[in-house]
């Protein structure tokens, strides 16, 4: 799952459709995996449809993977206000 980290903020951000899985079934960790390097962030997670919200993350995305995202009618945008981070090789 592609998503951005905001540092400053302790915020993660994951783009999605309103009715995906995971904005059905939000979970408050999201885990990405590479070879053997693996990351979990862990916090509480929001549904945001406010434009202010889901731009902020299309400019993050665009910043992070050098391409727009998809551009749904129904885009959101999951924000995880993260409490707690492990990983391993990172």
């Amino acid at each position: 799952m592609r998503f951005t980290w905001d540092r400053h903020a302790g915020m993660a951000r994951v783009l999605t459709v309103a009715g995906s899985r995971k904005a059905r079934n939000l979970a408050a960790a999201l885990c990405q995996v590479d070879g053997f390097r693996w990351i979990t962030l862990e916090g509480t997670a929001t549904v945001h449809t406010h434009p202010e919200h889901v731009e902020r993350a299309v400019r993050r995305y665009a910043e992070r993977y050098a391409v727009l995202p998809p551009n749904p009618s129904d885009r959101v945008v999951i924000e995880i206000a993260v409490d707690r981070i492990t990983g391993l090789n990172v």
